[in-house]
């Protein structure tokens, strides 16, 4: 990312909804920006076999692995307004594992990207699937969206549930309904 470019957009953007840049309170504001975006869009430049780092194993475990209230925070793409909350993934493996932590660390490449609630969802279950082949994979997320709460309708008490199932856990009901149970259940 080109910090200097950056700088003299968000120094525009300033001075067209009406501010004066060289305010001292703004001096600043377009360095710590550009900086901002640069973290926040940080998921551009992950790569996904670097983040894993073959945390995958072979393992004879076979029932559900959940990992749930995977904080995130992203942008929406139509507006670059944030949106935020907690992701749930489940996987049953068939012969491999993944690290744990690397169900967290998928979440944030997708995550710091401008994005839509839906596609980032069905990113991460994708990812899951094809990195380690399970029977099946679900992630489920919910958000609270700046675009629908600051602006627009304005509902501030609103939230988004976003889904995705492959496998077992979109052909078995049973199955869905057991992941789904347990990540409404209390933390410990």
């Amino acid at each position: 990312m080109n910090q200097i470019k950056v700088q003299g957009l968000i120094n525009s953007l300033l001075s067209e909804i009406g501010e004066d840049p060289k305010r001292e309170g703004l001096l600043n504001t377009p360095k710590r920006v550009a900086k901002a975006y640069e973290f926040l869009t940080a998921g551009y430049k992950m790569d996904i076999d670097k983040v894993l780092n073959n945390a995958v194993f072979n393992e004879k475990y076979d029932e559900m692995v959940i990992v749930k209230n995977i904080d995130f925070y992203s942008l929406c793409e139509h507006h670059m307004l944030p949106f935020y909350g907690k992701v749930h993934v489940a996987y049953l493996p068939d012969g491999k594992i993944i690290g744990l932590s690397k169900i967290p660390r998928i979440v944030e490449i997708f995550s710091r990207r401008l994005q839509v609630q839906e596609r980032m969802t069905q990113e991460i279950a994708d990812t899951i699937k094809n990195y380690v082949n399970p029977r099946g994979v679900g992630v489920v997320s919910e958000a609270f969206h700046m675009c629908m709460m600051m602006r627009g309708v304005e509902k501030q008490n609103s939230s988004a549930t976003a889904s995705a199932m492959h496998g077992i856990f979109k052909s078995d009901a049973r199955t869905r309904a057991e992941f789904l149970n347990l990540i409404r259940t209390k933390n410990l």
